[in-house]
């Protein structure tokens, strides 16, 4: 019979020390509450530390679980089951909001396109499913990046790269932009990808609450922003596509939000 791995064994019951009891734990309660050595203790700790699975407080010192682990917990949630939640309502978006709609997971220091619906009118369009976008510039990676922990520590190792004299690439000045993307439940893009182009997306969650997603719509700036408030939003684009992550949300089991 193989043996059991005991290093692992001990990084796993570390692991669940953390998740139970104190938010924070120190190095001593650590080692004693499984009678191990400070310094075995404390060369696992140093592991999973850089693994992303624990996180070390600068001020106490105390440890405790990382979010890495966020990125773990939620890959039950399989992207075909996002994807075929979000069909009949990714529809319904395009239809009502007259433009393309996308669907866009974490995936690599960016934004994955899982799902696409074409702008329901007779342009000539491209299929972008399989797609990458750009975490810190487009509507997508914002909400991704406020929403999910490893999305911004993502964003803000990325290459945040100028596509336009409009792109925001400060740590700074993108972390208020954050704020305010969870303040007011969305993101925005307006010409900061590609110039004379807007989007708009909102995040979706699972049963959980944790975010598995985005979604959003992309067009013209002349269409999705007023005329006489430039960079401004129409407002009823907004209520859709919040409208449509809200929906797809409580059907992974959210409930209301």
């Amino acid at each position: 019979m193989a043996r059991n791995i005991q290093s692992l064994e001990r990084a796993a019951a570390m692991l669940r020390l953390l998740a139970g009891g104190e938010r924070r734990l120190g190095l001593s309660d650590i080692a004693s509450s499984l009678g191990l050595a400070k310094g075995t203790a404390h060369g696992i700790l140093r592991t999973l530390q850089q693994e992303g699975f624990v996180e070390q407080d600068d001020a106490s010192g105390r440890y405790q679980l990382g979010a890495e682990l966020l990125r773990l917990g939620t890959t039950y949630l399989d992207v075909h089951e996002l994807r075929a939640r979000a069909l009949v309502w990714a529809d319904d978006l395009a239809r009502s909001s007259g433009e393309s709609v996308y669907l866009g997971v974490l995936h690599q220091q960016g934004v994955l396109i899982v799902h696409h619906v074409f702008r329901p009118d007779d342009s000539r369009q491209v299929l972008e499913i399989g797609a990458m976008q750009p975490l810190h510039s487009t509507a997508l990676g914002k909400v991704l990046s406020a929403y999910d922990p490893v999305a911004h520590s993502e964003a803000l190792e990325a290459d945040r790269k100028a596509f336009t004299d409009r792109t925001v690439c400060e740590p700074g000045d993108f972390e208020h932009i954050l704020d305010v993307t969870r303040a007011r439940g969305y993101a925005a893009d307006v010409e900061e990808t590609w110039e004379g182009v807007a989007s708009l997306a909102a995040p979706i969650h699972d049963r959980r609450r944790m975010p598995v997603g985005a979604v959003g719509i992309t067009g013209a700036v002349e269409r999705l922003c007023r005329s006489d408030d430039e960079g401004a939003l129409r407002p009823e684009l907004i209520a859709a596509v919040r409208d449509c992550a809200r929906a797809v949300s409580r059907d992974l089991g959210a409930g209301r939000f």
